[in-house]
C-alpha cells in the first residue's frame, strides 16, 4: 500500500470569482500569497496556459528546492491544474474557484501526490499535516491580500 498525500483546503473570499482566479493563477503573484515560494520564474508572462512550465524556488528546513511545474489544465476563472515530478515526490496541485451565493468566491486548493523514496513514505502523515497548515495559511494570506488591498 503506497502512502499518498491528499490535501484539500478551502476558503471563502468576499471578492468576485474572476478577480480571485486571475490573481491566484498568475505566477507573478505567487510569492505574494504562497509563503513557501521565495522565487517564481514563469516560462512566459501573463496567465498560464496548458503546457507552460513554471519554475518555483522554495526553502524547506533550510534547504533550497527548485522544481518545475507544468500546467496541465487551465480553465480561466474555474480551475488551474499543475504537476511536478521534481523534488522529493511527484505532486499535482489544483486551484479551483466557484461563485458563492450572495457574491464572493470559494477557492479550493487541492494537493496530492506520493513520494518515490521509501524513506519519505514514513514521513508522509507528518508532511501532509505541515502542508495542510501551510495551505490554510496561504489561503488566509490570499484572502487578506484580495479583501484588504483589492488585489
Amino acid at each position: 500500500m503506497s502512502e499518498e498525500i491528499d490535501i484539500v483546503s478551502e476558503i471563502e473570499i468576499a471578492v468576485p470569482r474572476e478577480q480571485v482566479a486571475a490573481f491566484a493563477a498568475d505566477p507573478d503573484n505567487a510569492t505574494r500569497w504562497r509563503e513557501i515560494f521565495k522565487e517564481v520564474k514563469p516560462e512566459h508572462g501573463g496567465p498560464p496556459a496548458v503546457g507552460w512550465r513554471i519554475v518555483f524556488v522554495s526553502t524547506v528546513l533550510g534547504s533550497k528546492l527548485t522544481y518545475t511545474y507544468e500546467v496541465i489544465e487551465h480553465l480561466p476563472g474555474e480551475r488551474l491544474v499543475m504537476r511536478t515530478e521534481d523534488g522529493p515526490f511527484a505532486v499535482q496541485t489544483t486551484y479551483a474557484w466557484e461563485d458563492l451565493e450572495g457574491g464572493g468566491t470559494r477557492m479550493t486548493l487541492h494537493t496530492n501526490g506520493a513520494p518515490e523514496k521509501k524513506s519519505l513514505k514514513v514521513a508522509v502523515r507528518m508532511m501532509a499535516k505541515g502542508m495542510q497548515r501551510a495551505d490554510r495559511k496561504d489561503l488566509a494570506r490570499l484572502k487578506a491580500v484580495l479583501e484588504g488591498a483589492g488585489g
